[in-house]
């Protein structure tokens, strides 16, 4: 079912022919999950299945996930730097997709993680056609969509600078170029990254009177948009000490009261916020040349609430919440999965919330919306909420 002969691989002098060899390789491991699924049922988990199943494996826990950040970190946002016109429309269509692409083939890559692990040990003949099946498909769909588009737009706008200097990023990551010749053309490179805004722009009579309205117009804009998970939002506190730290988290519901995620209470942020229940979050779809910045005051969800959305969470992410004492040190990995499994023995179908883990809502004070324009002279509308609980609305200088 494999091959022990590997095609002569490309220089990374041609960063795209190196990208399109990874697609080569990686249709021959889905060739051979394939032939394993018709293996299995014959001769079982011999020695061939086990062989087999192990070179998937191997393939797609590392080489894959470093030809995804080869795209993610370097190809999209290059591409995105230089792309104009109908080549920028393409890009943002379509860089959206590729990287969903990326999140969903990995969560069906976990399913077959494990059943290969354990054909791989001799220990197990299952593994499901229609996961196999969704994976190869999805897999196929998306290689198609990039070398159609995306490397042939790579291909024709590229200069030999930005071709060496993608392929010294690939050389990189995978262990084998020397960092320090390349660091001043790095650098160099990152203070000339710029792009110039122009989607759209926003006036004082455009935006509606209520912020928390007009907050709800440009989240289903980037939904429609399909911007790469609008719900992403980063969350500033302040300690008690004045010192500021910011993480990413997930917007889990806005309305008229603020804006609502859920967290561990113990967490630095949660240890933050008691000390100091005032935050800022950050909204920024760059699809759309669009952030909103938001100040408030927190407070803590209901129990009620907290519960209730617990329990829409599903089972392994309850208790990953069970298990993690979310920012305490801890010694490995290892530690942190025994923690894991010695909580699912014990939890059950439907494990209550714990006491230390729940909602946070930030009631605003001030949103202020801004929409990038050309030559840095971009739109920003701020309001602030006044005693009396209405907006006030004016323009900033960019």
């Amino acid at each position: 079912m494999t091959t022990l002969l590997h095609d002569t691989a490309p220089d990374f002098d041609q960063p795209i022919a190196v990208l399109k060899h990874c697609h080569n390789r990686i249709r021959k491991q889905l060739s051979t999950l394939d032939k394993l699924l018709a293996h299995l049922p014959e001769f079982g988990a011999d020695e061939q299945a086990r062989q087999a199943a192990a070179a998937v494996l191997k393939y797609f826990e590392k080489a894959a996930h470093l030809h995804h950040d080869d795209e993610e970190q370097d190809l999209i946002p290059m591409l995105r730097a230089v792309a104009q016109g109908e080549d920028a429309a393409t890009l943002q269509a379509l860089a959206p997709v590729i990287l969903q692409d990326h999140k969903d083939m990995d969560a069906l890559w976990q399913d077959l993680h494990e059943q290969l692990t354990l054909i791989a040990e001799g220990t197990s003949t299952a593994l499901s056609a229609s996961a196999v099946q969704r994976f190869c498909q999805r897999y196929a769909a998306h290689m198609e969509r990039e070398e159609s588009t995306m490397a042939p737009m790579a291909l024709r706008l590229f200069s030999p600078e930005q071709m060496t200097q993608l392929g010294q990023a690939m050389q990189r990551r995978r262990g084998i170029a020397p960092i320090a010749p390349v660091a001043p053309a790095i650098g160099q490179a990152v203070a000339d990254l710029r792009k110039d805004y122009g989607q759209a722009s926003l006036n004082e009579t455009d935006v509606l009177d209520d912020p928390m309205l007009q907050f709800t117009q440009w989240f289903e804009q980037a939904i429609k948009a399909e911007v790469n998970e609008p719900n992403a939002m980063s969350v500033s506190t302040v300690a008690a000490n004045g010192r500021p730290s910011s993480r990413i988290v997930l917007v889990k519901q806005f309305d008229e009261r603020g804006f609502t995620w859920y967290t561990n209470y113990d967490s630095r942020k949660g240890e933050e916020l008691q000390d100091n229940p005032h935050a800022a979050l950050l909204f920024f779809w760059s699809e759309l040349e669009r952030q909103v910045r938001i100040e408030g005051r927190v407070e803590r969800t209901s129990v009620e609430e907290s519960d209730r959305y617990f329990r829409s969470r599903p089972l392994k992410s309850r208790l990953s919440a069970i298990a993690s004492q979310q920012s305490a040190p801890i010694g490995s990995r290892a530690a942190l999965e025994q923690n894991y499994e010695q909580v699912a023995q014990g939890a059950g179908d439907d494990p209550a919330r714990p006491e230390n883990w729940g909602g946070f809502r930030l009631v605003p004070e001030r949103l202020e919306f801004w929409q990038g324009r050309r030559s840095r002279f971009h739109d920003r509308i701020v309001y602030e909420r006044q005693e009396d609980g209405s907006w006030t609305r004016l323009r900033l200088q960019p």
